[in-house]
């Protein structure tokens, strides 16, 4: 599976911004899709993450202001973040895994990996 992030950038405190998240590759369509961030200094943090038929997950942090969607058509994942603030500077990445039962929180439930995108907010 071969994902690639777009649609970060520079914007200011307030803000909304939308990222994208094509997957490519053989059964692309039945994993689920997630996305993590890092930030200089700091682990991989689980934002969250979408199955196929559309069961969706989130970090505590971040419930309310996030917002992951799919398009299965597009095989495309999305992340809809508002209200941005200084604290979500960060290197966005998107991820695949193979499906496992259960809630998804984690790192470590992915095993494919995309080029992140970097998002950086002023103030």
């Amino acid at each position: 599976v071969q994902l690639q992030a777009s649609g970060g950038g520079l914007v200011q405190a307030g803000d909304s911004l939308r990222l994208s998240c094509p997957a490519s590759g053989r059964a692309a369509s039945g994993f689920v899709l997630g996305w993590l961030r890092q930030s200089p200094g700091k682990e991989r943090e689980f934002l969250a993450a979408i199955r196929a038929g559309g069961i969706t997950y989130y970090a505590d942090s971040v419930k309310g202001r996030f917002t992951v969607s799919r398009d299965n058509a597009k095989n495309t994942v999305y992340l809809q973040i508002n209200s941005l603030q200084t604290e979500d500077t960060a290197v966005y990445y998107c991820a695949a895994g193979v499906p496992i039962s259960g809630r998804y929180y984690s790192a470590s439930q992915f095993q494919h990996w995309g080029r992140g995108t970097l998002v950086t907010v002023s103030s």
